[in-house]
């Protein structure tokens, strides 16, 4: 039996050695979309994502990269760091997997990242949003492309304080990203001369708001500041209205709203919210031709998170063609020297600490008699220019910067 046992053990090895072996050596370039398929942030990333990756690979040389067509993988994080990081390792080390993209939900993007790190494979987020990706959990492998917190802190947050919101109370997601766009946002408030009267941690896929925005309104803040994102928010802000807040003069700040999230609200509820967005579907030509092609498919105009997916596989597909490998370290170094252009980003730049450097957008949601039709939701405020939008290289704490 002892002898059986072992010539099994040394089959099942040769089996998984082989197996490895053929995913690593295949010579086939293979994509990951890890997202939040069907849960709160299903519609800024989920489907819609996997569809921007699928535009992208069909658009790159006919689908195929080093000779061979490039293949696709898709997997479900449900929001949970340890599901999101055996996902990844997996994909990486059994099934060969490049590069991983989108990672909505910044505590399994942290979690994905130092698995990157320590497998030395490449992963580019362009849902999640905590600062600290490029702070000080920053690694050689890792691309923030699309927003971070510090930036929605700086586009939205400065904007109110400017006007006249000058205290503020927070209603803040529990988790990586709530943390930390609470932070960046209060260190600009009182930058700004403002002032944080309180918050209220509220869990993660929260169904009732009401006892954190009676909270809120106990503090006699001018400002309420919304530190989640997708169906968080847009309970929170729904509820809001219903308990009529901002009827008493209360703004609401949305500190992360996306174009779904506009959609869910409708205009009579979102009207006159600001926003800081990488990408708007009606900017410019390049932006509607893009779009028309995902809303065939999706029947939804796009979020800065699913047009991000595209824009960061188009320029590792064309990293990977440059050198001529997949070859992690060869590949980062040719995406960092070279300047990102396409229908969303314009001289972007890939910064040693992962951050990408791009020109965002303060926009206002429209009235509903200014709106034109279907996905006319935004009037732009001003552009933001990158080195205003991001944190300085220097301060971040990334151990890569020196």
């Amino acid at each position: 039996m002892r002898r059986f046992a072992l010539l099994l053990a040394t089959a099942l090895a040769g089996v998984c050695f082989a197996g490895t072996t053929r995913a690593e050596n295949d010579g086939a370039v293979k994509v990951g979309v890890l997202t939040d398929m069907s849960g709160l942030y299903s519609d800024i990333g989920g489907p819609g994502s996997v569809q921007a990756a699928k535009m992208a690979i069909a658009d790159f040389d006919g689908g195929k990269l080093l000779g061979k067509p490039i293949e696709l993988v898709q997997g479900d994080h449900q929001n949970k760091p340890n599901v999101g990081s055996s996902i990844a390792r997996e994909w990486y080390q059994r099934d060969g997997v490049d590069v991983i993209v989108d990672v909505p939900t910044s505590s399994v993007a942290l979690a994905v990242e130092n698995v990157s790190k320590e497998l030395k494979k490449i992963v580019l987020f362009t849902g999640a949003g905590a600062s600290d990706i490029t702070g000080k959990n920053c690694e050689p492998y890792a691309a923030h492309w699309v927003y971070d917190t510090y930036a929605l802190a700086h586009g939205t947050g400065g904007a109110i304080v400017k006007s006249g919101g000058k205290s503020w109370f927070f209603l803040t997601a529990d988790y990586a990203f709530g943390h930390d766009l609470e932070r960046d946002t209060a260190a600009v408030v009182e930058q700004e001369g403002g002032k944080v009267l309180g918050q209220a941690l509220v869990p993660l896929n929260t169904a009732d708001f009401s006892n954190y925005l009676l909270q809120a309104q106990g503090s006699g803040a001018q400002v309420v500041g919304l530190a989640n994102a997708g169906q968080d928010t847009t309970n929170a802000i729904k509820q809001a209205s219903e308990f009529g807040l901002t009827k008493n003069g209360t703004k609401l700040a949305g500190l992360l709203v996306f174009i779904t999230d506009v959609n869910s609200l409708g205009l009579p509820v979102a009207q006159g919210l600001e926003l800081t967005s990488a990408f708007y579907w009606d900017q410019d030509d390049a932006t509607r031709a893009w779009s028309k092609r995902y809303f065939d498919v999706m029947h939804k105009m796009p979020t800065m998170s699913q047009a991000g997916v595209y824009s960061a596989l188009h320029h590792y597909f064309e990293a990977v063609k440059a050198v001529g490998s997949t070859d992690p370290d060869k590949v980062m170094e040719q995406m960092r020297k070279t300047p990102i252009n396409d229908f969303m980003t314009h001289d972007g730049k890939l910064r040693i600490d992962g951050r990408v450097l791009r020109t965002l957008y303060l926009y206002q949601v429209k009235t509903p008699a200014e709106s034109k039709g279907p996905w006319d939701y935004y009037k732009l405020v001003r552009e933001i220019p990158s080195d205003e939008a991001f944190r300085p290289l220097d301060k971040g704490g990334c151990p890569l910067v020196k």
